[in-house]
């Protein structure tokens, strides 16, 4: 059999990992209350045998959680939920990150508890609609700019839940600046019109982004942080614009004098969105010194390619993982992909389309 470079053991900074394919984070919107659950644990243990696992979004803040359902790691309740979780992918044999996952504008009051706020960089209102349990679909609103006060909490918070993490047993922390989340609407001048300090130039667009990752480094350790970025991503109502290199450049430049342990760079090209040229992933290989994830509609082939090539450390996998849960060993053997996939199970509560894929029989 052809020996593959994918299933060999490597390091991610001090960890040992089994192999080199990650399962990419993917919102799944089992956490009822916004509590990680037992049904959550059985899910991620199931995939354990990735050599890193990504959770799907999690919000550091009551102000983050602008979808229905999905978790935090903030409360106490929540940190003792995920204890489960990282505990059941442990005993089998995986290693796991958390995403924190900063919602931003992309929210709505019906998804919020209690007291929580919607905000952003600037009060730039998407475009489109986002579903809420109680009436639906319904209109983005006009978010609130963050003042002072609101971006020292929201820094704080991105400390305090990964410090929450860590003592929850996961092996570190991925930061969310992509996908047009609070971290990424800091860095697109359409999200960010400020003129302050955190808006106009390059720099100061950046500036919120590379304070989070540095606090978080101090908090809990560059061994343990790692972030994810989507340049030429257009979710969640991020258009182009011109200075988008320079911008991921510079970006890269400093979270590589930060020593983060990886940076996940996504590709969602093969759901629809523009490519991320080439160039751009090569800038960022040689401005980011450790190691380099890269995701977005891989299969073996062209992750065995990209890790020969040395174009990525890593090959993260999404939806191939969420109806194969023993994906790396099908993968490895040439077993056949499950083709079955229920989209419309991807977001709903329960155990169906979720836990209840069954592994290769031959």
């Amino acid at each position: 059999m052809e020996e593959y470079k994918l299933f060999e053991p490597t390091k991610l900074g001090n960890l040992e990992l089994k192999n080199k394919i990650v399962m990419a984070p993917m919102t799944r919107s089992r956490a009822i209350g916004n509590v990680p659950n037992d049904l959550m644990a059985e899910y991620y243990a199931q995939r354990a045998s990735a050599g890193l696992i990504i959770t799907e979004g999690t919000s550091p803040s009551p102000n983050g959680l602008g979808y229905s359902r999905i978790p935090g790691c903030f409360s106490k309740e929540q940190v003792e939920g995920w204890q489960k979780t990282t505990e059941a992918v442990h005993k089998a044999g995986g290693k796991i990150f958390i995403q924190l996952m900063h919602t931003g504008r992309i929210s709505h009051s019906l998804n919020l508890p209690e007291g929580a706020q919607i905000i952003a960089p600037s009060a730039v209102k998407p475009a489109g609609q986002i579903w809420t349990d109680t009436e639906q679909m319904q209109d983005f609103p006009i978010p609130k700019q963050m003042d002072d006060n609101d971006l020292l909490l929201t820094l704080t918070e991105f400390v305090a839940s990964s410090s929450h993490a860590i003592e929850a047993g996961f092996d570190g922390v991925e930061l969310h600046a992509a996908n047009g989340y609070l971290l990424e609407q800091f860095l697109s001048p359409v999200s960010n019109t400020r003129t302050d300090k955190y808006g106009g130039s390059i720099e100061n667009r950046c500036r919120f982004v590379l304070e989070v990752a540095a606090a978080v480094v101090e908090a809990i350790g560059k061994e343990k942080t790692g972030i994810r970025l989507s340049p030429y991503g257009v979710a969640s109502d991020m258009p182009h614009y011109p200075e988008i290199e320079e911008t991921y450049t510079y970006l890269a430049e400093e979270l590589n004098k930060l020593g983060l342990v990886y940076l996940h760079l996504v590709d969602h090209s093969a759901m629809g969105a523009p490519e991320v040229p080439s160039e751009i992933k090569g800038i960022i290989r040689t401005r980011f010194k450790n190691t380099l994830i890269l995701s977005g509609g891989y299969d073996k082939k062209r992750a065995e390619a990209d890790i020969e090539s040395g174009r990525a450390d890593l090959i993260a996998i999404g939806r191939p993982f969420i109806n194969n849960p023993d994906l790396v060993a099908r993968l490895k053997n040439d077993c056949p992909l499950s083709q079955t996939l229920i989209m419309d199970l991807f977001y709903t509560p329960g155990e169906k389309g979720y836990t209840d894929y069954p592994e290769y029989k031959s």
